[in-house]
């Protein structure tokens, strides 16, 4: 009688686990826009979500530590005069965000340490180029400062953040709407899917089509797909029945995918995080309940079903905190950030270990906050690995770094399609508008140390009173 083989992995009994009540974000809006975005983003110091605003568009910023029920009037990034489609954090730099709008502009944000008095609304830089709404962003791995976003008028463009700078404009590779943009792990290759149910590898600094293949999943609903480690391609889609499929792509041999696994029946677009150091990808659909997850290994049938993390509550969107940010004395090796209605809930996924010692086979060094190229070495034609660092003990975020822009926005002479905002803030030198900031800080604190000294003066006034009294 054969006995069945189980496959060895380390990875057979990851455990997924929502954090206690106390420690979600309590009556927070999530923006209800119809948008296939995660509406979330986490650094190891921030979480940002995408929220209900009127008249423009805003969203959130709450230190990590800031747990609980969120007050109301908590201040929001506000600049926007649309609703916001997509923020992403730096890879370089954990006080800095970008967010893009429907109002066809980027714009990048330095988030302080301390929790501000008031809105944040004036960026960094605004970035306009795009003709109609921006719904993707996504910053370059290993240049510092190159940030791309892709809109609804089919244009790709690449940008330098330090100066306001296209560095590229990709605009006749996409017929139709584009649907999702990933860089490689070095940043030389692009993985677009598009509207035209089209899955294409773009080197950018060349502006060509290197690979592609038409229809890698037979349905009608939106495609996503990411780079492996190794640098093969991770698609979702739906087939001809509306049955949602993962597929595992070799670009070097497009016409048949390497694997195919098919899940249920489903609208719910399937968003796929992977993680370069443990080769998993959990896919989580908007609507869904759950998170599912698979291996991706060299030996047949390459995609490992692993699990299903299920909870009550769909999901709204979802963030992934990248592995610095994670706690390694738990063996966590994943943490989401579940968009509900009203909240944000953490799910934490583990790998059960008996040892307390730090585990080296369950963390590899990982991508660190220091760059490898500036953005001219990489347009120029240079290509870099991430810098790693290890996660031996624990992951200490470096001092707060700003971010400089040392040029005027040179975009202001192609006057964008839809709603401008005023340029003049945004024009004014950023040592400038840090010290309009300071100094209205510092006037608030005057006002609240005004405040304070008036009650303690009349508190003191009521005691001298009393005491006249009792004599």
């Amino acid at each position: 009688m054969s006995r069945r083989v189980v496959r060895q992995s380390k990875f057979r009994h990851v455990f997924g686990q929502a954090a206690k009540a106390d420690q979600s974000y309590e009556d927070i809006r999530v923006s209800k826009v119809t948008w296939d975005s995660s509406f979330c983003a986490v650094n190891p110091k921030f979480l940002a979500i995408i929220v209900e605003a009127g008249g423009g568009g805003a969203f959130i910023v709450l230190p990590l530590a800031k747990t609980g029920r969120v007050d109301k009037n908590y201040p929001l990034v506000t600049g926007h005069t649309a609703p916001v489609l997509d923020i992403d954090w730096c890879p370089h730099n954990d006080n800095v965000i970008a967010s893009a709008s429907d109002d066809t502009t980027v714009m990048v944000w330095q988030i302080p340490d301390y929790t501000p008095m008031r809105n944040i609304t004036e960026p960094i830089i605004t970035l306009e180029g795009h003709s109609k709404r921006v719904g993707i962003l996504s910053w370059h791995p290993t240049a510092r400062n190159v940030l791309l976003s892709a809109g609804g008028d089919n244009v790709i463009i690449v940008w330098n953040v330090g100066t306001g700078e296209v560095l590229l404009s990709l605009d006749d590779l996409h017929p139709d709407v584009i649907h999702s943009v990933c860089w490689n792990s070095n940043g030389s290759l692009l993985a677009t899917t598009c509207k035209d149910k089209t899955l294409r590898i773009i080197d950018p600094r060349k502006g060509q089509v290197v690979a592609e293949r038409a229809r890698p999943h037979e349905g009608a609903r939106p495609l996503r797909a990411v780079f492996t480690a190794d640098g093969k391609l991770l698609s979702t889609g739906f087939s001809r029945m509306s049955e949602r499929q993962l597929a595992l792509w070799d670009p070097n041999n497009f016409e048949e995918p390497v694997a195919l696994q098919e899940m249920d029946t489903s609208n719910g677009v399937l968003l796929p995080f992977y993680d370069p150091d443990s080769s998993i990808v959990y896919l989580c659909g908007k609507g869904d309940s759950s998170i599912r997850y698979f291996e991706i290994t060299d030996e047949p049938p390459f995609v490992h079903y692993l699990n299903t993390f299920s909870s009550k509550e769909p999901q709204r969107g979802m963030g992934f905190m990248p592995k610095r940010g994670l706690d390694v004395s738990k063996c966590e090796i994943a943490r989401f950030y579940k968009l509900h209605e009203r909240k944000c809930e953490p799910i934490i996924m583990t790998v059960p270990r008996k040892s307390d010692l730090f585990q080296d086979d369950l963390y590899p060094d990982t991508p660190g906050p220091e760059p490898a190229l500036e953005a001219d070495e990489w347009l120029s034609g240079q290509d870099a690995e991430p810098v790693l660092i290890s996660l031996r003990d624990g992951y200490v975020p470096p001092k707060h770094r700003e971010l400089r822009v040392t040029k005027r926005n040179i975009l202001d002479v192609r006057p964008p399609a839809g709603p401008r905002r005023s340029q003049s803030a945004s024009d004014a030198p950023l040592s400038q508008r840090t010290l309009e900031t300071l100094l209205e800080e510092i006037k608030a604190l005057r006002e609240q140390v005004q405040a304070q000294e008036q009650r303690i003066t009349a508190l003191e006034n009521m005691l001298c009173e009393l005491v006249d009294g009792t004599d």
